[in-house]
């Protein structure tokens, strides 16, 4: 399938778009999303798209638009210019080589790289995913896809700590057809905001916590064990995102499952959580992951260890979400998933790709080759901050 690409031009864009509400975890609040839009040209006029898309500061990970911003100038995108690239693993190595983390700036080259693979050979992602996980000897059972996935809402804590404000937000989005709530808390806003949606949704709707490494297993263990009487699906990284051991006891010590997202940084430390039974289930991000190679790698070791999936966001622009609706259609995904429709998250149209969620809270998954980009907002929203281009002599394969 593979050949050798040459990668010709790199422009990075600088974008900004407001949230229609602002939005809070237990590490602090994010007004707008302001993301790296990437654009990889090879020799033959092909154009790949990635998204990097940390936050402005560094509550979630220790990067932020500036540190991506720097990372992919500096050293990343010299790195690949005027370079080809004979397979995605080649380029992955390139891309990691000598650069130690920066696994968001990372995520927007690698992102980018697949999408010029898919075009240039007419593949949907799904089509190019089944591809290399068929190559890597992944069972059929697990390579099936669905034509839609489930949307769950992520809700935000209320600026106001308002557990009237936070039931108002639940009613909304569960009338608008959401599959599943997701409840952001930190200590203090925990205990009580579950137990009132708990009641205000019913014992079967589909409710999970996170915690977003805000707690540790001593000091926090009686709130957790208090909590599992909400009968909650699981624990989303309720403890530091270096604490997979306490992760592991905590595991043991209370009945409701855990959930790995910020501790999930490569497929090597997923390896260590599933020797470690440090969870029972997995949120893959693939900003948070460096791109697809190492989240592919994550869903084929989930496969062969019994671990549930589901895919999580950032949240994106819809161009960075394209890639990982097409992951989560995976028979492997079992939860739903954090990709929301952009109405959720921004006002009408200005999304860069515009994501749809019918009234059963199901997004359809992309069935076009690659990531089909609108050119005309980018030129209008979009802060060009690097051009980089290298001419390569097509006989002998070298930049000038």
């Amino acid at each position: 399938m593979e050949q050798a690409i040459w990668i010709e031009r790199v422009e990075l864009f600088e974008v900004e778009i407001p949230y229609k509400i602002p939005f809070s975890i237990s590490g602090g609040t994010a007004l707008k999303r302001k993301s790296l839009i990437l654009r990889l040209t090879d020799l033959d006029g092909y154009q790949g798209y990635g998204e990097s898309a940390p936050f402005e500061q560094p509550f979630y990970s220790s990067e932020t638009i500036e540190t991506a911003k720097v990372a992919l100038v500096e050293y990343l995108i010299p790195k690949v210019v005027g370079q080809g690239f004979a397979s995605i693993e080649e380029f992955n190595r390139t891309l990691h080589g000598g650069v130690r983390g920066n696994n968001f700036a990372k995520a927007s080259l690698e992102t980018a790289y697949w999408d010029l693979v898919a075009k240039r050979n007419g593949l949907t992602f799904v089509e190019l995913f089944q591809t290399v996980l068929r190559s890597w000897g992944v069972a059929e059972e697990h390579l099936l896809t669905k034509d839609q996935i489930e949307s769950g809402v992520s809700v935000g804590i209320p600026q106001d700590y308002d557990l009237k404000t936070l039931q108002a937000w639940v009613d909304e989005y569960v009338d608008e057809g959401y599959r599943r709530v997701k409840l952001k808390i930190k200590p203090g806003w925990d205990v009580k905001p579950t137990f009132a949606v708990r009641k205000q949704i019913g014992s079967h709707f589909a409710l999970w916590l996170d915690g977003n490494g805000a707690y540790n297993f001593g000091e926090h263990l009686e709130v957790f064990k208090e909590l599992d009487e909400a009968q909650c699906l699981f624990y989303e990284q309720p403890l530091g995102p270096n604490d997979l051991w306490e992760h592991s006891k905590l595991c043991k010590a209370v009945v409701t499952p855990i959930c790995l997202d910020e501790s999930l940084k490569d497929a090597r430390t997923a390896l260590a959580a599933v020797e470690m039974e440090a969870a029972q289930v997995w949120n893959i991000k693939l900003q948070r992951m460096g791109g697809l190679w190492e989240a592919l790698q994550a869903y084929k070791l989930a496969m062969e260890s019994g671990i549930k999936l589901w895919g999580g966001t950032m949240p994106e622009s819809g161009i960075g979400a394209i890639p990982m609706i097409a992951l989560a259609s995976f028979s492997g995904f079992v939860y739903p998933s954090d990709i929301e429709p952009s109405k959720r998250w921004y006002e009408s149209g200005r999304d860069l790709f515009e994501i749809s969620m019918d009234e059963q809270g199901k997004i359809t998954v992309p069935n076009f080759v690659g990531i089909e980009f609108p050119e005309k907002k980018l030129a209008e929203i979009g802060r060009p901050i690097v051009n980089s281009y290298k001419k390569i002599n097509p006989k002998e394969g070298i930049a000038n």
